[in-house]
């Protein structure tokens, strides 16, 4: 079945209410911390409070006789114990043939703490207060050192000492770039105008409403652990555990992870604490809690972005894109976490083509450690970062050029498909002028001018700001994947449990934490064999139910996890088939299915789906010399290439002069999601998206002091969050040129909110500002931030 079939089958396109939210609405759902196993205990991490220190002693003594205390673990525990620290699942090699710097990651620090917030201790007790107390008592004399928590000291060596990692003396990772240096240059030489631009992408903390949980169980009975966990990918959880920590059979360890209060990639990674838990589990015989608390994640939770870079795009003189080069600075933090590697390099530079067909680019990447929390995949994870850049670019390029917004887009879009970039990636299909002209029209940009003259009577300013973005989603194929260093697989698994009564069971290696899964899936797997939606069920979350899965994130569930269920269908419908030829005394070619019924081509004979589910497992009229019983069917999908959504995303702020104050008054995005299964699901993704792209644009920012290493913004008193009255209400439009190359046409659609409207809404802000003189601003663009370029432009 191709897309096109696919597209019409019913329920596709159909906005049910999420099945899921009756639970959650009515307080029923089930979080990890509303579990209480019998015999359980509390878990208290003692952190650094020292972004640079070597640990002279760490003494429990203390702490181990307080009340209720179960047992402290230490580093040295830890290295008595041989296990191992925690791996990154990307390998990056250096542009000097070298592979990246990967020093240990040790799940308690063993004489060396690296950012404020790294793990010295677990105290384990009776009670989460007792555990608390004893925290307290843990002493711990810390030798002082020097810290560096941005690029630019760590890459300029400006503090003596401030060395994370003696693996890497330089505080360097790892030295990368794409494209064709030579011809780019060449190029520039030539170039009848070239634009350049300096630009920060600042440092975000995820922030999912849940904070991260764990439970670790040891059953001696059986010998086998079980982690209950929010996290976003169980399986792969369990296999980075096992398989490089631990050191324990997969078979030994099941993960759990039930209903997830988002994750937005923050929840996608092995953590120290996860490891801490399922060992100690089994030394003390005792089932261990730990939530972390909302100050304790603002530490320790991966952040996401912290770029800093230098791009330049070459033109002709009617501005046409002849070349880009661009040089980033990432921040890694202090160590390299799960995918910390790739989002720099493979997830960031290679989206640097943008809709444009800009001939020639190279990109140079430098990552740095520093002694920050560890930085990693957040919404988007580097194509926002990329996304950002170019269209920051590309508006300077307008005003540079003397052309409108728009016209420069429209002259250097990508037409013709498929398209092969100069950075690696070859997109299979798309409209982008069509999401630009239908995004104009529902943004009325052609009213204003208007609206502009009726705010500056009022004293204020307004501006207008454009964004084309692309993103790559699906994380595939894996051989792809493989060649730039992944270190896993990346397809997806899915298995359709047809029961005797015709109902039907779905386990999936997707995970959801606000998705929607169990409608999305359910409405695919209805629409395929024609049954009532509420008579599927979607299994996810669980190793020791689901067959295997990679996880969910960019975007990847429906067009990767629905594909996987999509060929799982395939099987039972051929399966299915034969067993309706044998009742039907036909041949198997001869039998067609369509809204649950299967029949015998050029006749009235037929037989409803639910009849040929007790069949096979009542098999009294059965081929038992052809089939087996039973219609239970396992499909792994890997895909053969990404999927490339796209869109045109429009912003306009008012902003007071004399406060800086600024107020997004409209935002629409055109978004090309390929086929969509449900409107409402994907509305709502977009919505979500949206909020967390303004909020880096005008309001949050993680910051260090730059001498103590502290963190400066560790509460939702420092660090700005958005909230209802900061968004107006939102234009959503579509476009569908369904994905080439998955059984169902869908491309993903949970990032592009936060990947499209940053740098819709800076450019937005500079329209306004730039008949004052302010030519650049930094995110977030905060009432003071604004106010100081105003005062600066004035002079």
């Amino acid at each position: 079945m191709g897309a096109k079939e696919f597209s019409k089958l019913p329920h596709i396109g159909e906005a049910l209410l999420r099945r899921e939210d009756d639970r959650f609405l009515t307080g029923m759902g089930q979080y990890t911390d509303d579990i209480t196993l019998g015999a359980q205990t509390y878990a208290v991490f003692v952190r650094s409070p020292h972004a640079h220190a070597r640990l002279r002693s760490v003494n429990t003594e203390a702490a181990k006789a307080a009340p209720g205390v179960v047992g402290i673990f230490t580093g040295q525990d830890v290295a008595a114990a041989n296990i191992n620290g925690l791996p990154c699942g990307w390998l990056i090699t250096s542009t000097n043939g070298e592979p990246m710097k990967e020093p240990p990651h040790p799940i308690l620090a063993l004489d060396t703490v690296r950012y404020v917030g790294d793990h010295v201790a677990m105290v384990v007790a009776e009670t989460l207060q007792q555990a608390r107390d004893a925290a307290e008592l843990v002493e711990v004399d810390y030798e002082v050192r020097p810290s560096v928590v941005n690029v630019a000291d760590a890459a300029g060596g400006k503090k003596a000492g401030a060395v994370v990692h003696d693996i890497a003396p330089d505080n360097c990772c790892y030295r990368w770039a794409i494209g064709d240096k030579a011809a780019v240059d060449a190029v520039f030489a030539g170039a009848a105008h070239v634009t350049r631009l300096d630009l920060v992408n600042n440092r975000l903390i995820p922030n999912a409403m849940e904070p991260r949980v764990a439970i670790g169980s040891y059953n001696r009975a059986n010998d086998e652990y079980t982690l209950y966990v929010a996290n976003q990918n169980p399986h792969v959880e369990r296999l980075l555990m096992t398989a490089f920590v631990l050191g324990l059979p997969e078979s030994r360890v099941r993960v759990i992870a039930p209903d997830v209060g988002g994750g937005f990639g923050s929840k996608i990674f092995l953590y120290a604490e996860d490891v801490c838990l399922t060992w100690a589990a089994k030394k003390l015989n005792r089932n261990i809690k730990w939530t972390a608390d909302r100050s304790e994640s603002f530490l320790s939770d991966a952040h996401g972005r912290d770029h800093v870079s230098h791009a330049e795009m070459a033109m002709d003189a009617d501005g046409k894109f002849l070349a880009m080069r661009v040089h980033t600075d990432a921040n890694l933090g202090a160590y390299l976490s799960t995918f910390a590697s790739a989002v720099p390099t493979i997830l960031y530079a290679t989206l640097l083509a943008g809709q444009y067909t800009t001939p020639q680019i190279h990109i140079e990447v430098d990552a740095w450690f520093t002694h920050t929390a560890p930085v990693d995949a957040y919404r988007g994870a580097g194509r926002p970062e990329a996304t950002y850049l170019l269209e920051r670019l590309v508006s300077r390029c307008a005003w540079d050029m003397n052309l409108s917004q728009a016209e420069i887009r429209r002259r250097n879009f990508i037409t013709s498909f498929p398209y092969q970039t100069p950075v690696a990636l070859q997109y299979d299909i798309g409209d982008y002028p069509a999401c630009m002209d239908q995004a104009e029209q529902l943004a009325d940009v052609a009213g204003f001018a208007a609206r502009r003259a009726a705010s500056e009577a009022l004293g204020l300013r307004r501006g207008l700001g454009y964004s084309s973005y692309i993103e790559a989603c699906g994380l595939a194929p894996s051989n792809i994947a493989g060649a730039l260093g992944a270190r896993a697989g990346l397809f997806e698994c899915g298995e359709v449990r047809v029961h005797p009564t015709g109902s039907v069971t779905v386990f999936t290696g997707s995970h959801s934490h606000g998705q929607g899964h169990e409608t999305t899936f359910a409405q695919v797997v209805a629409g395929r064999l024609g049954i009532p939606v509420e008579n599927v069920e979607v299994v996810h979350g669980d190793t020791g139910r689901v067959p295997f899965g990679m996880g969910t994130y960019g975007s990847r569930s429906i067009s990767v996890g629905g594909a996987a269920i999509m060929k799982a269908l395939d099987k039972i419908e051929a399966k299915a088939k034969k067993i309706a030829a044998h009742l039907l005394e036909a041949s198997d070619a001869d039998i067609d299915f369509a809204d649950g019924e299967f029949t015998v081509r050029g006749t009235d004979k037929k037989l409803p789906f639910a009849q040929i589910a007790l069949t096979a497992y009542v098999p009294h009229n059965y081929p038992l010399d052809k089939l087996e019983p039973g219609l239970d069917e396992t499909a792994f999908y890997d895909p053969t290439n990404f999927t490339f959504p796209a869109g045109t995303h429009i912003c306009e702020v008012e902003i007071d002069p004399a406060t800086g104050v600024v107020r997004v008054d409209r935002f629409t995005a055109v978004d090309d999601f390929g086929v969509i299964i449900n409107p409402m699901i994907v509305q709502g993704q977009v919505h979500g998206g949206l909020a967390q792209g303004i909020g880096q644009a005008l309001l949050e920012n993680c910051v260090y002091d730059r001498e103590s290493g502290q963190l400066l913004t560790g509460s939702l008193m420092d660090y700005a969050m958005p909230r209802a009255d900061d968004l107006p209400d939102f234009t959503l439009g579509a476009v569908c040129t369904p994905c080439t190359h998955n059984p169902l046409g869908t491309k993903g659609c949970g990032e592009a909110g936060a990947i499209g409207s940053p740098p819709a809404v800076i450019n937005a802000v500079l329209d306004a500002l730039h008949p004052l003189g302010v030519k650049d601003l930094d995110m977030p663009a905060s009432p003071h931030r604004v106010w100081e370029a105003i005062d600066a432009a004035r002079g």
